[in-house]
Protein backbone atom coordinates (compact mmCIF):
# COMPACT_ATOMS: atom_id res chain seq x y z
CA UNK A 1 0.00 0.00 0.00
CA UNK A 2 0.90 3.79 -0.90
CA UNK A 3 0.64 5.69 2.09
CA UNK A 4 0.20 9.46 1.94
CA UNK A 5 2.84 11.02 4.30
CA UNK A 6 1.08 14.28 4.28
CA UNK A 7 -2.14 13.31 4.87
CA UNK A 8 -4.34 14.19 8.10
CA UNK A 9 -7.75 13.87 9.11
CA UNK A 10 -8.34 17.58 9.20
CA UNK A 11 -7.87 17.11 5.28
CA UNK A 12 -10.83 14.75 4.99
CA UNK A 13 -12.99 16.82 6.67
CA UNK A 14 -15.03 18.63 3.22
CA UNK A 15 -15.48 14.71 2.35
CA UNK A 16 -16.92 13.82 5.40
CA UNK A 17 -19.41 16.21 5.30
CA UNK A 18 -20.36 14.86 1.83
CA UNK A 19 -20.81 11.93 3.78
CA UNK A 20 -22.98 12.18 6.38
CA UNK A 21 -25.29 14.04 3.23
CA UNK A 22 -25.09 10.72 1.48
CA UNK A 23 -25.65 8.31 4.21
CA UNK A 24 -28.49 10.70 5.51
CA UNK A 25 -30.15 10.42 2.29
CA UNK A 26 -29.66 6.65 1.87
CA UNK A 27 -31.31 5.71 5.51
CA UNK A 28 -34.03 7.45 3.99
CA UNK A 29 -34.52 5.47 0.91
CA UNK A 30 -34.15 2.21 2.54
CA UNK A 31 -36.66 3.43 5.09
CA UNK A 32 -39.12 4.20 2.15
CA UNK A 33 -38.26 1.28 0.33
CA UNK A 34 -37.05 -2.05 1.82
CA UNK A 35 -39.84 -4.27 2.69
CA UNK A 36 -38.69 -4.99 6.04
CA UNK A 37 -41.27 -8.90 6.70
CA UNK A 38 -38.01 -9.75 4.24
CA UNK A 39 -35.83 -10.33 6.71
CA UNK A 40 -32.76 -8.14 8.07
CA UNK A 41 -31.40 -6.53 4.88
CA UNK A 42 -27.87 -7.86 4.17
CA UNK A 43 -26.56 -6.91 0.56
CA UNK A 44 -27.70 -5.45 -2.71
CA UNK A 45 -28.94 -6.70 -5.72
CA UNK A 46 -28.75 -4.41 -8.61
CA UNK A 47 -28.63 -1.41 -6.00
CA UNK A 48 -31.59 -2.98 -4.33
CA UNK A 49 -31.39 -4.51 -0.55
CA UNK A 50 -32.00 -7.72 -0.57
CA UNK A 51 -31.60 -10.52 2.36
CA UNK A 52 -29.89 -13.88 2.50
CA UNK A 53 -28.18 -16.30 4.77
CA UNK A 54 -27.75 -18.44 7.70
CA UNK A 55 -28.17 -16.27 10.59
CA UNK A 56 -29.57 -12.47 11.68
CA UNK A 57 -26.68 -10.55 11.65
CA UNK A 58 -27.33 -7.35 10.09
CA UNK A 59 -30.59 -5.43 11.33
CA UNK A 60 -28.16 -3.64 14.45
CA UNK A 61 -25.86 -2.29 11.28
CA UNK A 62 -29.19 -1.17 9.53
CA UNK A 63 -30.89 0.33 12.45
CA UNK A 64 -27.27 1.55 13.85
CA UNK A 65 -26.36 3.61 11.20
CA UNK A 66 -28.57 6.60 11.38
CA UNK A 67 -27.87 6.80 15.27
CA UNK A 68 -24.08 7.25 14.16
CA UNK A 69 -25.07 10.08 11.29
CA UNK A 70 -27.02 11.31 14.52
CA UNK A 71 -23.55 11.76 16.50
CA UNK A 72 -21.86 13.43 13.99
CA UNK A 73 -24.67 15.79 12.65
CA UNK A 74 -27.21 16.45 15.55
CA UNK A 75 -30.19 15.63 13.31
CA UNK A 76 -33.00 14.35 15.26
CA UNK A 77 -34.60 12.61 12.80
CA UNK A 78 -31.70 10.30 12.34
CA UNK A 79 -31.91 9.83 16.18
CA UNK A 80 -35.47 8.93 16.28
CA UNK A 81 -35.23 6.57 13.02
CA UNK A 82 -32.44 4.74 14.39
CA UNK A 83 -34.49 4.55 18.79
CA UNK A 84 -37.53 3.57 16.83
CA UNK A 85 -36.59 0.94 14.97
CA UNK A 86 -34.18 -0.57 18.25
CA UNK A 87 -36.84 -0.42 20.23
CA UNK A 88 -39.90 -2.00 17.96
CA UNK A 89 -37.50 -4.76 16.08
CA UNK A 90 -34.24 -5.42 18.08
CA UNK A 91 -35.63 -7.12 21.26
CA UNK A 92 -35.16 -10.72 20.09
CA UNK A 93 -31.40 -9.71 18.95
CA UNK A 94 -30.71 -9.72 22.69
CA UNK A 95 -31.93 -12.87 23.59
CA UNK A 96 -30.63 -14.84 19.93
CA UNK A 97 -28.96 -18.02 21.06
CA UNK A 98 -27.72 -18.74 17.93
CA UNK A 99 -25.12 -16.50 16.91
CA UNK A 100 -21.62 -15.32 18.46
CA UNK A 101 -22.78 -11.87 16.44
CA UNK A 102 -24.28 -9.39 19.86
CA UNK A 103 -21.32 -7.28 19.76
CA UNK A 104 -22.84 -6.50 16.05
CA UNK A 105 -26.65 -6.26 16.66
CA UNK A 106 -26.69 -4.96 20.17
CA UNK A 107 -23.41 -2.66 20.35
CA UNK A 108 -24.84 -0.82 17.37
CA UNK A 109 -28.22 -0.21 18.17
CA UNK A 110 -28.85 -0.57 22.29
CA UNK A 111 -25.05 0.77 22.37
CA UNK A 112 -24.99 3.91 20.38
CA UNK A 113 -28.60 4.48 22.47
CA UNK A 114 -26.61 4.25 25.66
CA UNK A 115 -23.76 6.24 24.56
CA UNK A 116 -25.32 9.01 23.12
CA UNK A 117 -27.81 9.59 25.89
CA UNK A 118 -24.91 9.13 28.44
CA UNK A 119 -22.73 11.71 26.74
CA UNK A 120 -25.79 13.90 27.02
CA UNK A 121 -26.20 13.55 22.85
CA UNK A 122 -29.87 13.66 23.50
CA UNK A 123 -31.83 14.01 26.95
CA UNK A 124 -33.75 10.44 28.43
CA UNK A 125 -34.80 9.14 31.48
CA UNK A 126 -33.00 7.19 34.10
CA UNK A 127 -35.14 4.47 32.96
CA UNK A 128 -35.01 4.47 29.31
CA UNK A 129 -31.12 4.67 30.41
CA UNK A 130 -31.95 1.20 32.27
CA UNK A 131 -33.44 -0.42 29.38
CA UNK A 132 -30.51 0.14 26.85
CA UNK A 133 -28.29 -1.41 29.99
CA UNK A 134 -30.26 -4.22 30.48
CA UNK A 135 -30.69 -4.91 26.87
CA UNK A 136 -26.43 -4.98 26.82
CA UNK A 137 -26.16 -6.95 29.76
CA UNK A 138 -28.79 -9.68 28.86
CA UNK A 139 -26.85 -9.82 25.25
CA UNK A 140 -23.34 -10.05 26.75
CA UNK A 141 -24.61 -12.91 28.86
CA UNK A 142 -26.36 -14.85 26.20
CA UNK A 143 -23.01 -14.49 23.35
CA UNK A 144 -20.86 -15.43 26.21
CA UNK A 145 -22.98 -18.84 27.49
CA UNK A 146 -21.18 -19.73 23.80
CA UNK A 147 -18.52 -21.47 25.66
CA UNK A 148 -15.42 -23.72 24.54
CA UNK A 149 -13.31 -24.92 27.23
CA UNK A 150 -10.03 -26.05 25.94
CA UNK A 151 -6.69 -27.60 26.93
CA UNK A 152 -5.00 -23.69 27.85
CA UNK A 153 -7.72 -21.61 27.74
CA UNK A 154 -11.40 -21.57 25.72
CA UNK A 155 -13.53 -19.15 23.38
CA UNK A 156 -16.88 -18.32 22.28
CA UNK A 157 -17.40 -21.13 19.57
CA UNK A 158 -19.35 -19.88 16.30
CA UNK A 159 -22.79 -20.69 14.93
CA UNK A 160 -21.06 -24.20 13.52
CA UNK A 161 -21.22 -25.75 17.51
CA UNK A 162 -18.38 -25.87 19.84
CA UNK A 163 -15.73 -26.71 17.77
CA UNK A 164 -15.59 -23.83 15.86
CA UNK A 165 -13.68 -20.14 16.51
CA UNK A 166 -14.35 -17.89 14.18
CA UNK A 167 -11.88 -14.13 14.15
CA UNK A 168 -15.12 -12.86 13.68
CA UNK A 169 -15.80 -12.71 17.07
CA UNK A 170 -12.60 -10.78 17.95
CA UNK A 171 -15.12 -7.88 17.51
CA UNK A 172 -18.41 -9.26 18.63
CA UNK A 173 -17.25 -9.91 22.22
CA UNK A 174 -16.90 -6.55 22.87
CA UNK A 175 -20.74 -6.99 24.40
CA UNK A 176 -19.34 -9.07 27.38
CA UNK A 177 -16.71 -6.26 27.63
CA UNK A 178 -19.52 -3.69 28.23
CA UNK A 179 -21.66 -5.65 30.39
CA UNK A 180 -18.82 -6.27 32.61
CA UNK A 181 -18.45 -2.74 32.78
CA UNK A 182 -22.02 -2.08 33.27
CA UNK A 183 -21.67 -4.46 36.62
CA UNK A 184 -23.42 -7.43 35.45
CA UNK A 185 -23.23 -10.56 37.27
CA UNK A 186 -23.68 -13.58 34.83
CA UNK A 187 -25.18 -17.14 36.83
CA UNK A 188 -24.65 -20.74 35.85
CA UNK A 189 -26.11 -23.26 37.13
CA UNK A 190 -25.55 -24.14 40.82
CA UNK A 191 -25.43 -19.99 41.23
CA UNK A 192 -21.75 -20.21 39.84
CA UNK A 193 -20.58 -16.82 38.49
CA UNK A 194 -19.20 -16.09 35.04
CA UNK A 195 -16.57 -13.20 34.85
CA UNK A 196 -17.83 -12.04 31.86
CA UNK A 197 -14.01 -9.68 31.64
CA UNK A 198 -12.22 -12.84 32.39
CA UNK A 199 -13.83 -14.89 29.65
CA UNK A 200 -13.74 -12.01 26.59
CA UNK A 201 -9.85 -11.92 27.60
CA UNK A 202 -9.53 -15.36 27.55
CA UNK A 203 -10.99 -15.66 24.06
CA UNK A 204 -9.13 -13.06 22.96
CA UNK A 205 -6.04 -15.05 23.91
CA UNK A 206 -6.74 -17.77 22.62
CA UNK A 207 -7.59 -16.20 19.54
CA UNK A 208 -4.32 -14.78 19.35
CA UNK A 209 -2.82 -17.86 19.77
CA UNK A 210 -4.54 -20.27 16.95
CA UNK A 211 -6.15 -17.71 14.06
CA UNK A 212 -3.57 -15.43 13.82
CA UNK A 213 -0.01 -16.16 12.52
CA UNK A 214 3.76 -14.69 13.51
CA UNK A 215 5.85 -16.27 10.96
CA UNK A 216 7.32 -18.37 13.78
CA UNK A 217 6.95 -22.18 11.82
CA UNK A 218 3.99 -23.09 13.03
CA UNK A 219 3.45 -25.11 9.72
CA UNK A 220 4.23 -24.55 6.68
CA UNK A 221 2.21 -20.96 5.75
CA UNK A 222 3.07 -19.39 8.53
CA UNK A 223 3.25 -16.21 7.46
CA UNK A 224 3.44 -13.59 9.73
CA UNK A 225 0.31 -11.77 10.33
CA UNK A 226 -2.13 -14.20 7.86
CA UNK A 227 -5.02 -15.15 9.68
CA UNK A 228 -7.68 -17.97 9.76
CA UNK A 229 -10.94 -17.67 9.24
CA UNK A 230 -12.05 -20.50 11.95
CA UNK A 231 -9.55 -22.51 13.92
CA UNK A 232 -11.13 -25.96 14.33
CA UNK A 233 -10.88 -28.16 17.77
CA UNK A 234 -11.41 -31.26 19.14
CA UNK A 235 -14.14 -30.98 21.99
CA UNK A 236 -13.43 -34.31 23.66
CA UNK A 237 -9.95 -33.17 24.65
CA UNK A 238 -10.03 -30.05 23.40
CA UNK A 239 -6.92 -29.83 21.22
CA UNK A 240 -6.75 -27.81 18.50
CA UNK A 241 -7.03 -29.49 15.10
CA UNK A 242 -6.30 -26.93 12.24
CA UNK A 243 -6.85 -23.56 10.46
CA UNK A 244 -10.48 -23.68 8.54
CA UNK A 245 -12.41 -21.02 6.15
CA UNK A 246 -16.23 -20.49 5.55
CA UNK A 247 -15.95 -17.45 3.41
CA UNK A 248 -12.45 -17.02 2.50
CA UNK A 249 -10.51 -19.57 -0.36
CA UNK A 250 -8.86 -21.94 2.22
CA UNK A 251 -8.14 -22.52 5.57
CA UNK A 252 -4.05 -21.96 4.65
CA UNK A 253 -5.02 -18.52 2.84
CA UNK A 254 -6.15 -15.27 4.32
CA UNK A 255 -9.60 -13.93 4.24
CA UNK A 256 -9.39 -10.58 4.20
CA UNK A 257 -12.35 -9.11 5.92
CA UNK A 258 -11.19 -11.79 8.22
CA UNK A 259 -8.12 -10.44 8.80
CA UNK A 260 -9.84 -7.07 9.23
CA UNK A 261 -11.75 -7.94 11.93
CA UNK A 262 -8.71 -9.06 13.79
CA UNK A 263 -7.03 -6.16 13.15
CA UNK A 264 -9.90 -4.14 14.69
CA UNK A 265 -10.77 -6.66 17.42
CA UNK A 266 -7.18 -6.87 18.67
CA UNK A 267 -6.96 -2.72 18.34
CA UNK A 268 -9.90 -1.76 20.02
CA UNK A 269 -9.38 -4.54 22.80
CA UNK A 270 -6.11 -3.01 23.91
CA UNK A 271 -7.70 0.60 24.51
CA UNK A 272 -10.64 -1.06 26.66
CA UNK A 273 -7.50 -3.28 28.36
CA UNK A 274 -5.90 0.65 28.83
CA UNK A 275 -8.89 1.59 31.09
CA UNK A 276 -8.70 -1.47 33.67
CA UNK A 277 -6.85 -1.13 36.51
CA UNK A 278 -3.30 -1.70 36.22
CA UNK A 279 -2.97 -4.03 38.91
CA UNK A 280 -5.73 -6.69 36.68
CA UNK A 281 -3.68 -9.90 36.96
CA UNK A 282 -1.26 -10.63 34.06
CA UNK A 283 -2.45 -7.19 32.42
CA UNK A 284 1.03 -6.80 31.19
CA UNK A 285 1.12 -9.88 29.49
CA UNK A 286 -1.91 -9.78 27.60
CA UNK A 287 -1.88 -6.75 26.43
CA UNK A 288 1.44 -7.70 24.97
CA UNK A 289 -0.25 -10.76 23.10
CA UNK A 290 -2.69 -8.13 22.08
CA UNK A 291 -0.26 -5.72 20.50
CA UNK A 292 1.89 -8.68 19.17
CA UNK A 293 -1.69 -10.16 17.20
CA UNK A 294 -2.73 -6.31 16.36
CA UNK A 295 0.84 -5.08 14.79
CA UNK A 296 0.95 -8.66 12.69
CA UNK A 297 -2.49 -8.57 11.32
CA UNK A 298 -2.08 -5.04 10.55
CA UNK A 299 1.13 -4.88 9.02
CA UNK A 300 0.11 -7.68 6.77
CA UNK A 301 -2.14 -6.10 5.21
CA UNK A 302 -0.01 -2.93 4.40
CA UNK A 303 1.76 -5.64 2.81
CA UNK A 304 -0.76 -7.71 0.58
CA UNK A 305 -3.31 -4.99 -0.03
CA UNK A 306 -3.46 -3.11 -3.24
CA UNK A 307 -1.27 0.63 -3.80
CA UNK A 308 -4.74 2.38 -2.53
CA UNK A 309 -5.31 -0.12 -0.22
CA UNK A 310 -8.50 -1.81 -1.39
CA UNK A 311 -7.57 -5.44 -0.75
CA UNK A 312 -9.09 -8.27 -3.04
CA UNK A 313 -11.26 -10.86 -1.29
CA UNK A 314 -8.82 -13.37 -0.18
CA UNK A 315 -5.09 -13.17 -0.33
CA UNK A 316 -5.29 -16.62 -2.20
CA UNK A 317 -7.77 -16.24 -4.57
CA UNK A 318 -6.97 -18.85 -7.41
CA UNK A 319 -6.85 -16.09 -10.12
CA UNK A 320 -5.57 -13.50 -7.94
CA UNK A 321 -2.30 -14.06 -10.17
CA UNK A 322 -3.61 -13.19 -13.31
CA UNK A 323 -4.10 -9.30 -12.21
CA UNK A 324 -0.24 -9.11 -11.96
CA UNK A 325 1.65 -7.39 -9.77
CA UNK A 326 -1.66 -5.84 -8.40
CA UNK A 327 -0.33 -4.39 -5.23
CA UNK A 328 1.82 -2.16 -7.08
CA UNK A 329 -2.04 -0.35 -8.65
CA UNK A 330 -4.83 0.43 -7.26
CA UNK A 331 -7.24 -1.55 -7.12
CA UNK A 332 -9.90 -2.85 -9.78
CA UNK A 333 -13.45 -3.45 -8.90
CA UNK A 334 -14.06 -3.93 -12.13
CA UNK A 335 -11.60 -6.36 -13.35
CA UNK A 336 -12.31 -10.23 -15.22
CA UNK A 337 -10.47 -12.31 -12.30
CA UNK A 338 -11.30 -11.75 -8.63
CA UNK A 339 -13.55 -9.17 -6.98
CA UNK A 340 -11.97 -6.64 -4.32
CA UNK A 341 -14.06 -6.08 -0.87
CA UNK A 342 -14.20 -2.78 0.44
CA UNK A 343 -16.20 -3.92 3.81
CA UNK A 344 -12.57 -5.36 4.71
CA UNK A 345 -11.06 -1.86 3.89
CA UNK A 346 -13.42 0.21 5.75
CA UNK A 347 -12.77 -2.22 8.83
CA UNK A 348 -9.33 -2.78 8.60
CA UNK A 349 -8.56 0.89 8.13
CA UNK A 350 -10.60 1.33 11.33
CA UNK A 351 -8.01 -0.99 12.85
CA UNK A 352 -5.20 0.94 11.59
CA UNK A 353 -6.55 4.03 13.25
CA UNK A 354 -7.06 2.53 16.53
CA UNK A 355 -3.76 0.67 16.60
CA UNK A 356 -2.29 4.24 15.58
CA UNK A 357 -3.65 5.71 18.09
CA UNK A 358 -2.63 3.30 20.76
CA UNK A 359 0.79 3.72 20.18
CA UNK A 360 1.03 7.53 20.00
CA UNK A 361 3.08 7.42 23.12
CA UNK A 362 4.94 4.88 23.27
CA UNK A 363 5.88 4.32 19.41
CA UNK A 364 5.34 7.96 17.72
CA UNK A 365 6.93 6.91 14.38
CA UNK A 366 4.69 3.58 13.83
CA UNK A 367 2.05 5.33 15.50
CA UNK A 368 1.99 8.06 12.20
CA UNK A 369 2.57 5.50 9.78
CA UNK A 370 -0.63 3.46 11.28
CA UNK A 371 -2.39 6.69 11.68
CA UNK A 372 -1.66 7.63 7.80
CA UNK A 373 -2.45 4.36 6.44
CA UNK A 374 -6.08 4.42 7.79
CA UNK A 375 -6.47 7.73 6.56
CA UNK A 376 -5.11 6.87 3.04
CA UNK A 377 -7.26 4.16 2.80
CA UNK A 378 -10.44 6.26 4.03
CA UNK A 379 -9.54 8.81 1.67
CA UNK A 380 -10.42 6.06 -0.89
CA UNK A 381 -13.39 4.72 0.28
CA UNK A 382 -14.58 8.48 0.29
CA UNK A 383 -13.61 8.65 -3.60
CA UNK A 384 -16.61 8.37 -6.13
CA UNK A 385 -15.00 4.71 -7.24
CA UNK A 386 -16.50 3.47 -3.74
CA UNK A 387 -19.41 6.19 -2.64
CA UNK A 388 -22.71 4.63 -3.92
CA UNK A 389 -23.27 8.17 -5.23
CA UNK A 390 -26.41 6.63 -7.33
CA UNK A 391 -30.15 8.02 -5.64
CA UNK A 392 -31.54 4.84 -6.75
CA UNK A 393 -28.58 2.82 -4.96
CA UNK A 394 -29.85 1.74 -1.09
CA UNK A 395 -26.26 0.73 0.03
CA UNK A 396 -23.52 3.78 0.83
CA UNK A 397 -20.59 1.61 0.33
CA UNK A 398 -19.74 0.11 -3.45
CA UNK A 399 -18.22 -2.76 -3.84
CA UNK A 400 -18.62 -5.04 -0.89
CA UNK A 401 -18.00 -8.98 -0.50
CA UNK A 402 -20.10 -11.18 1.13
CA UNK A 403 -19.71 -14.78 0.55
CA UNK A 404 -17.67 -15.46 -2.95
CA UNK A 405 -17.53 -19.27 -2.28
CA UNK A 406 -21.20 -19.95 -2.40
CA UNK A 407 -21.33 -17.85 -5.00
CA UNK A 408 -24.13 -15.73 -3.16
CA UNK A 409 -22.79 -12.20 -4.88
CA UNK A 410 -24.54 -10.82 -7.44
CA UNK A 411 -22.71 -9.75 -10.67
CA UNK A 412 -23.68 -7.31 -13.07
CA UNK A 413 -24.79 -8.15 -16.71
CA UNK A 414 -21.35 -6.96 -18.46
CA UNK A 415 -18.96 -8.24 -15.93
CA UNK A 416 -17.39 -11.43 -14.39
CA UNK A 417 -17.14 -11.13 -10.98
CA UNK A 418 -18.90 -9.31 -7.84
CA UNK A 419 -18.97 -5.45 -8.37
CA UNK A 420 -20.95 -2.79 -7.67
CA UNK A 421 -23.38 -3.81 -4.91
CA UNK A 422 -23.31 -3.06 -1.04
CA UNK A 423 -23.52 -4.85 2.32
CA UNK A 424 -24.94 -3.53 5.57
CA UNK A 425 -21.57 -4.48 7.50
CA UNK A 426 -19.57 -2.53 5.15
CA UNK A 427 -22.28 0.30 5.16
CA UNK A 428 -22.41 0.70 9.24
CA UNK A 429 -18.57 0.33 9.28
CA UNK A 430 -17.74 2.83 6.25
CA UNK A 431 -20.22 4.99 8.83
CA UNK A 432 -18.01 3.82 11.61
CA UNK A 433 -15.26 4.73 10.37
CA UNK A 434 -16.32 8.50 9.31
CA UNK A 435 -17.26 8.81 12.65
CA UNK A 436 -13.83 7.87 14.21
CA UNK A 437 -12.02 10.33 12.08
CA UNK A 438 -14.96 13.30 12.63
CA UNK A 439 -14.31 12.75 16.39
CA UNK A 440 -10.28 12.96 15.85
CA UNK A 441 -11.31 16.06 13.70
CA UNK A 442 -12.73 17.52 17.24
CA UNK A 443 -9.71 16.34 19.33
CA UNK A 444 -10.71 13.45 21.07
CA UNK A 445 -11.32 9.55 20.65
CA UNK A 446 -14.30 7.40 20.20
CA UNK A 447 -14.57 3.62 21.54
CA UNK A 448 -17.36 1.18 21.66
CA UNK A 449 -17.16 1.68 25.65
CA UNK A 450 -17.98 5.50 25.66
CA UNK A 451 -20.26 6.65 28.56
CA UNK A 452 -20.58 3.46 29.87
Amino acid sequence: MKIDAKIDAISLSKQLEQFWQLATAKVHLLEKEYDPSQGSPVFTVDGKYSTRGWTEWTQGFQYGIPLLVFSATGDREMLETGKKNTIDKMAHHVTHFGIHDHGFNNLSTYGNLLRCANTGLFDTSREEKEFYKLAIKASGAVQALRWTEVQDGGFIHSFNGPHSLFIDTMRTCRILLNAHTLGHRMLVENDREVDLLERAITHGVTTAKYAVYYGEGRDSYDVRGRVAHESLFNTTDGNYRCPNTQQGYSGFSTWTRGLAWAMLGFSEFLEFLNSLDPSYPELRSIKATFLKAARATCDFYLEQTAADGIPYWDTGAPHLHKLGKYQEVPANPFNDFEPVDSSAAAIGAQGLIRLGKYLEKSEPAESTTSLQAGLTLLKTLLSENYLSTSPDHQGVLLHSVYHRPNGWDHIPEGQKVPCGESSMWGDYHMTELCYTVHRMNRGDHYTFFEGL
